[in-house]
């Protein structure tokens, strides 16, 4: 990195860790609503149980465990993260994690510390995760197989790349706001890519299995991840078939390995295995859990399917879910590139979030951070993404007392994309800016105006000149569907902030965000796998062998 790319990665680290703070200072989940509070009470207990009692009842239900009070229900990685915040807590004020007596213990001094070790992890893992990605991707993408190849359709340097990543609005609100822990799981999914990138396989595979054994839900990515090392482990030509058996052999040791030092303390008794896992996987629970804007909570406004049977639902989910994400992950095997693999990480995780089962919320932010990772390469898109992500969590974000804190950061986010979007953009020299843009329809109208008088001749003109100039028609549409969009969006917010919903229909405005949010990832699923599909199949290691 260059003297001043450290400078704007410094500022746009102390910006975010500025805004986070900012955010902190605002209510959070479950706040003064007994008796089962919200999220920011889940991570408190959980911190009390894994403290005071032994690993053998975590995942168990007892006296001293009433699972139906925030049960654990995340792998063992969280458990140790939750048994090293409880100890904390316990020399700071034991009454933070006292068993059976801190139930909903809310403080001024218990809040500060929680918001703590949320910045902590985010300060340790998931900024420096953001920052060696992008320094590592900056190869990749401009330096591929040796060539040095200019961008020139990239908008973004790396300072802004770095800055607009780490100000995110949806993982800042519900880390820092609504509160959890998902810089965690994220920041290890960003490593692993990152060293995937570098070809350090071994490296990469440790940092998804701890991403994995923090929250289930990297189970989203898992496909991309599995079939681009296998396809990285076949044999070159001129290889021998050995070479490919001992590539997947240390994989999968390191996988086993991982997994068994972190899951020690549970697979010597089966029954505390089977509980893990049971914890982990409620299929009880239904197909999702409030309002999300994916396709079964939009077909359940038509069509209610709580009338389903939950291992019916179960099986439609799954066979949804595998049908979406094969063309992405066929290709990615099939034709493989390292280029392919964040937008098949991104076409992954959006199947899951659309289509599997027991789908929250917040589970589009599994989608978002990929896609904030290929913001480099289609800003425009991405950001377009990143914006309805955020706003899909907004009932949310209303529920929990953030709709001043959402408002504001959205705004802030959307500025601070558009001026780096257009500043190193014109310094790059790219033609993608919208500053680029309306100087090529000026200069078409300008053209127009100079060969004919009359306004009908004028608009003719010009017409037949955005016709032959298909590349010019293609960024209007997309500015124009991009604005619509973003009016939409902006519309139901105001709606819903201002007007009451009917008496019969006390969810109608959150539906209808759920439903628009929706309609939108489908969209976006389609176009990330027209961009993921249109990427060749790269040569590069079969022409060295």
């Amino acid at each position: 990195m260059y003297s001043s790319e450290i400078a704007w990665a410094s500022f746009g680290v102390l910006i975010s860790i500025l805004l986070k703070v900012c955010i902190s200072l605002h209510p959070y989940s479950g706040h003064g609503k007994p008796p089962m509070f919200g999220d920011y009470e889940a991570q408190r207990h959980w911190m009390e149980i894994t403290y005071n009692l032994p690993t053998s009842m975590w995942y168990h239900n007892s006296t001293v465990n009433n699972l139906n009070y925030w049960g654990l229900d995340y792998p063992p990685l969280t458990a140790y993260h939750s048994f090293i915040c409880g100890y904390i807590a316990h020399l700071i004020n034991p009454k933070f994690v006292e068993l059976g007596r801190s139930h909903g213990y809310e403080s001024e001094e218990h809040k500060l510390f929680m918001r703590y070790t949320v910045l902590a992890a985010d300060v340790l893992i998931y900024i420096p995760a953001i920052i060696f990605y992008y320094i590592v991707s900056q190869k990749i993408y401009n330096h591929h197989c040796r060539k040095k190849t200019k961008n020139a359709g990239n908008s973004f340097a790396l300072k802004s790349a770095i800055v607009v990543s780490l100000i995110y609005p949806g993982l800042i609100l519900i880390d820092h706001g609504h509160f959890q822990y998902n810089c965690v799981s994220l920041g290890f999914l960003i490593f692993s890519i990152g060293f995937l990138f570098m070809e350090r396989e071994v490296l990469c595979t440790i940092f998804f299995c701890m991403a994995l054994n923090y929250k289930q839900m990297e189970l989203y990515h898992a496909f991309p991840f599995f079939l681009y090392l296998l396809s990285v482990c076949i044999p070159k030509p001129g290889e021998s078939p050995i070479i490919g058996f001992l590539n997947v052999g240390k994989l999968g040791i390191t996988v086993i390995a991982t997994f068994g030092i972190l899951w020690f303390p549970f697979i010597f008794e089966t029954r505390h295995f089977l509980q893990v896992l049971h914890r982990l996987f409620p299929v009880y629970r239904g197909v999702f859990e409030d309002k999300v804007a994916n396709f079964w909570c939009t077909l359940n406004v038509f069509n209610k399917l709580k009338d389903y049977c939950s291992n019916k639902m179960l099986r439609y989910c799954t066979f949804a879910t595998l049908t979406a994400i094969l063309p992405s992950s066929t290709d990615l095997f099939l034709r493989p590139n390292i280029k392919k693999f964040v937008p098949a990480i991104i076409n992954s995780s959006l199947s899951f979030f659309l289509f599997s089962y027991q789908v929250h919320e917040k589970s589009i932010l599994l989608t978002a951070i990929p896609v904030l990772l290929y913001l480099p390469q289609k800003p425009i898109p991405c950001f377009w993404f990143l914006f309805i992500s955020n706003f899909s969590m907004f009932p949310l974000y209303v529920k929990d007392g953030l709709t001043v804190a959402y408002v504001a950061l959205t705004v802030f986010y959307t500025v601070a994309f558009l001026f780096c979007h257009e500043r190193w953009g014109i310094d790059l020299k790219s033609d993608n800016t919208f500053y680029m843009f309306y100087k090529e329809v000026m200069h078409v109208m300008t053209g127009a105006q100079s060969n004919k008088r009359s306004y009908g001749d004028i608009l003719g003109i010009t017409y037949r000149h955005f016709l032959e100039n298909r590349k010019l028609l293609k960024k209007l549409a997309l500015y124009v569907l991009l604005a619509i969009s973003l009016l939409g969006s902006v519309i139901l917010t105001c709606i819903s902030l201002t007007f009451q919903p009917p008496k019969r229909y006390p969810d109608l405005f959150t539906v209808a965000i759920c439903i628009y949010s929706c309609a939108h990832f489908i969209g976006f699923l389609i176009y990330f796998h027209v961009v993921q599909l249109g990427i060749p199949q790269s040569f590069c290691k079969i022409k060295q062998h």
